[in-house]
């Protein structure tokens, strides 16, 4: 049987995940363990970057997104699971990549200055947040893999640590592979306000969240803003509501959606409770895999110390590479 190919990819614990999250990564990554060796890790370190000034939540959201894993389908027997902070090697490697990673490689890093931007509530003018991307490089090559399943988004932080790989390499001989970009797509989702879904925008449906407060949110998402009266014929191209629908709900209901709406047949209320129905049915299974794993924290508490030692087994092997490929 030929061996597969390794891939890895992490998530920062900023809170519970919401379905953006879902579909534009998760989703994919429990489709992937069925044809990749998996690694996948919960960067805490990396949430520190942005977040140094109040890290009281960081462990309690490391604890939320894991189970936010495991019930979305991530599993101890296809995937190696772990926490970045406890792999120290992980920092070592950091620390010898900065050694060699020009500073105007991190400065042109268009996601940098776009967090500049995002986050201008907050002060960002330290070395931790302009080396991020030499700390995600560590994160990556210290496992070696294939690719790195990543929106498009993402791409430039895949690339910069080609280039940071590639002038290891260079300087001290062939040690770490150049990791392949993996685009996935991902669906069109936003918010319950037409904007990006984001906890900080407090419009995001988390996949936590309860039947009753999915159905609250539903009820308050944004339609087709030339609709003002159920007798008036809707554009379901611009609806929101009609967005999930493709998402969750069957063909056959989203074509007569379709229909009734430009029919002016079904009104906005009527359309949103149907969907939420759909949309609840969809998460109920995910749901009962939380309960599962959270009325066994002992069991989950086995599974993330398994993929830490199996985390850090890997990057120790790597680490002997580069200490001796650097003659230290």
């Amino acid at each position: 049987m030929a061996q597969r190919k390794r891939i890895l990819s992490g998530m920062r614990p900023t809170g519970p995940l919401h379905l953006g999250n879902y579909h534009g990564a998760l989703e994919n990554w429990v489709r992937m363990q069925d044809t990749y060796e998996c690694y996948f890790f919960i960067a805490d370190w990396h949430a520190l970057t942005s977040d140094y000034e109040s890290p009281g939540g960081i462990r309690g959201f490391t604890d939320d997104i894991l189970l936010d894993w495991l019930s979305a389908g991530l599993t101890p027997e296809k995937s190696t699971i772990f926490i970045q902070s406890r792999i120290k090697e992980h920092a070592e490697l950091f620390l010898i990549l900065s050694m060699i990673t020009p500073v105007p490689w991190l400065e042109r890093n268009p996601t940098y200055k776009d967090q500049i931007e995002q986050l201008n509530n907050k002060d960002l003018s330290t070395f931790g947040f302009l080396g991020y991307p030499v700390l995600q490089a560590a994160d990556i090559i210290m496992y070696k893999p294939y690719g790195v399943p990543v929106g498009v988004d993402q791409a430039p932080h895949v690339e910069i640590t080609r280039e940071i790989a590639r002038r290891f390499n260079y300087l001290y001989g062939p040690v770490f592979p150049e990791p392949e970009v993996i685009l996935t797509e991902t669906p069109k989702l936003l918010g319950t306000d037409r904007r990006k879904m984001s906890k900080s925008y407090g419009n995001a449906i988390f996949l936590s969240d309860s039947p009753e407060a999915v159905a609250g949110k539903v009820a308050g998402m944004v339609t087709d803003p030339q609709r003002m009266r159920k007798s008036d014929p809707g554009d379901p191209e611009v609806c929101n509501v009609y967005d999930f629908h493709k998402l969750y709900s069957p063909p056959e209901v989203v074509q007569d959606v379709n229909r009734r709406c430009r029919n002016a047949d079904i009104g906005c209320v009527q359309c949103k409770k149907l969907m939420a129905q759909y949309l609840n049915a969809f998460l109920d299974p995910i749901r009962e895999r939380r309960r599962y794993y959270e009325e066994r924290p002992q069991l989950v508490e086995e599974i993330i110390t398994a993929g830490n030692d199996r985390a850090r087994h890997a990057a120790r092997r790597t680490m002997d590479d580069v200490r001796t490929a650097i003659q230290l």
